[in-house]
């Protein structure tokens, strides 16, 4: 369990020694500048996840891919679910590299999401600890393709909250070629829009119909089997939701004191909404995995209200560092429980690096 603590340790104490990032843009939202400690930082996710060796849930089921591809060509993604994924194995296999080759390239597009994405906030190294014990730790090196589908969307919702409709849909899709449910957010773009409605929203419902005539119609009826009508129940899923539901709650609340653009405003409001709700629809349905996979793309938000709550509910001006040693505190409970106590964490413990 120590590689995970120091994982979680190293982005947290940066937090701890760092203030918030004062400067803004014109338009109220910060400058991405990806300095060489931030490289640094998308090198060491990329090789943290990318070596692991016989971690995660579904390190076993991934090999079929990897076997796949050694009889195809680049030329036969066209007919192929996920062709992004496949890709990566094709590339992988030619390269020699194996499944370490593949996790690792797709651990270095999520990395570079997740960095875009915390540097987009005022407390970059706290939102990058915030990732750490389940973003990272779980998801990252748990679920592959939708890690990296969620690493493009991160940098998709960089854009939308800079009103960059096209790069935002853009993206979405590009992480729609490697998990297709992720076409599913294209919409809250529509929601977002404060100008140029009308072709905006032509844009976005002519860009969800794309996603799902290529990514969804042929899967759309296993995808309700699979998530609806087996009833299969996602262990945890409650508590995951709640972890979405509980910052979604906070910013409900302050969100007239978090520094955001009008534009971010209005996304993690749409977002918070959709939190909210899904933890709601919990109850009283038999969605559990649906919900609890759908429930991964809303994860950045957790990073974005607690990366900015220690300056909306402390003191102007202040470094208001107590507020993210609570912070850091509730998240290494978090680490704590999951390591110890969750039903699947063996497939995690012990952390080990290899190449396979």
């Amino acid at each position: 369990m120590l590689p995970y603590w120091l994982f979680f340790l190293v982005p947290a104490l940066a937090a701890l020694a760092s203030g918030p990032v004062m400067r803004v843009r014109a338009d109220g939202t910060r400058p991405l500048r990806i300095d060489a400690t931030w490289m640094l930082m998308i090198v060491a996710l990329s090789l943290i996840i990318g070596f692991r060796y016989e971690v995660g849930g579904d390190w076993g089921n991934y090999f079929r891919y990897l076997f796949g591809a050694a009889n195809l060509n680049f030329s036969d993604l066209g007919g192929l679910e996920d062709p992004g994924y496949w890709a990566l194995n094709i590339l992988s296999v030619k390269l020699g590299f194996g499944m370490t080759g593949v996790n690792t390239f797709g651990a270095f597009i999520f990395s570079i999401g997740l960095v875009v994405f915390c540097r987009s906030l005022p407390r970059p190294w706290l939102a990058l600890a915030c990732a750490m014990p389940y973003l990272v730790t779980v998801v990252a090196m748990g679920y592959t393709r939708q890690a990296i589908a969620l690493g493009l969307l991160m940098i998709g919702l960089v854009m939308l909250g800079r009103q960059r409709f096209v790069f935002f849909t853009l993206w979405v899709l590009a992480g729609a070629l490697f998990h297709k449910s992720a076409v599913v957010l294209i919409p809250i773009a529509a929601l977002t829009i404060s100008k140029n409605r009308f072709f905006t929203v032509s844009l976005v419902a002519a860009a969800t119909a794309l996603g799902y005539v290529t990514l969804l119609a042929d899967s759309a009826a296993n995808l309700i089997d699979n998530y609806v009508d087996e009833n299969f129940e996602s262990a945890g899923a409650l508590i995951r939701l709640t972890m979405n539901a509980i910052p979604a709650f906070i910013f409900l609340l302050y969100r007239k004191r978090f520094a955001l653009s009008s534009a971010e405003n209005k996304l993690w409001l749409i977002l918070s909404l959709m939190a909210v709700g899904m933890f709601l629809a919990f109850f009283p349905t038999n969605l559990s995995t649906a919900l609890d996979r759908m429930a991964l793309y809303i994860i950045p938000l957790q990073l974005m209200v607690f990366a900015h709550l220690p300056d909306a509910i402390g003191v102007f001006g202040r470094r208001n560092q107590a507020i993210v040693a609570l912070i850091l505190f509730y998240y290494a409970m978090i680490l704590f429980v999951w390591l110890n106590f969750a039903d699947h964490s063996h497939r995690w413990v012990p952390y080990q690096m290899g190449i396979g």
